[in-house]
């Protein structure tokens, strides 16, 4: 384990060391970029505790957490729930699973402009992206997980007389679960990025927003890095904090 550590360590030191090198020769020697146009790794620390030295960057980050945390949820119960119907009425699950596909991979930029128009520079507009971003992704995980129980499981079930609504709760939910689980880590990924899109276009302040700032307003590209690392770090955070964690707990009583 402490190999590991160590052999990590090593790697973005290893990673840093190159970006200097390369930050050295193209901009100071080769003379191949602009300084404003490329970081540099002591620029970007600077910038880093400059940041994290105020008071701003820790509301942004306060603020993006709430806006995910109710969209995400949102985002849960609707997919969950259109799953559900899916899988329910045969009719409907195959009928609109091209147009969920299909919606799945529009941008949830694209759908900033409806949340505008709908619900102005407010909130609730971002909010919208977040859900309409992330909830098509849980639906058809609800669908996929619930279809690929082993059959194996649902036969012994009915030997034992378990039928109806017993099946579902006692022997298909509880089977598809894992299933679940994966695709709740794939809608929280399209979530984070449907956050970052809307809170960059309909400048709510908020991680997206201050990126925004950094690039338009004080045009400082060491800074902008540092809030995209900081946006990397939290995201992946959450994944491998909760998500990681809890497939973890759930394969090892398995």
């Amino acid at each position: 384990m402490k190999r590991n550590v160590w052999q990590s360590i090593f790697f973005y030191l290893g990673l840093l060391l190159l970006w200097e090198i390369l930050y050295l020769f193209g901009v100071d020697i080769l003379k191949l970029w602009k300084s404003y146009t490329i970081p540099s790794p002591d620029h970007f620390f600077q910038r880093a505790i400059f940041l994290f030295s105020s008071s701003t960057i820790y509301k942004a980050v306060l603020a993006s957490l709430w806006r995910i945390l109710q969209g995400f949820v949102i985002s849960v119960i609707l997919g969950t729930l259109l799953g559900l119907c899916m899988v329910a009425v045969p009719f409907f699950g195959r009928n609109i699973k091209p147009l969920i596909l299909g919606l799945q991979t529009l941008p949830s930029i694209c759908w900033v402009s409806f949340a505008i128009l709908w619900y102005g520079l407010s909130q609730n507009a971002v909010i919208f992206v977040i859900v309409i971003g992330s909830m098509f992704s849980v639906a058809m995980s609800v669908r996929s997980c619930i279809e690929n129980v082993n059959l194996l499981y649902i036969r012994a079930a009915r030997t034992m007389g378990v039928e109806g609504r017993k099946l579902y709760t006692w022997v298909i939910f509880p089977a598809s679960f894992p299933g679940f689980l994966t695709g709740l880590r794939q809608a929280w990924s399209f979530a984070w990025r449907a956050l970052m899109s809307a809170e960059m276009m309909i400048s709510m302040a908020g991680l997206g927003q201050a990126l925004d700032s950094a690039r338009n307003i004080r045009n400082d590209i060491n800074e902008v890095m540092v809030i995209m690392v900081l946006i990397i770090i939290l995201g992946t955070v959450i994944d491998t904090g909760i998500f990681q964690q809890i497939e973890k707990r759930l394969y090892k009583e398995k």
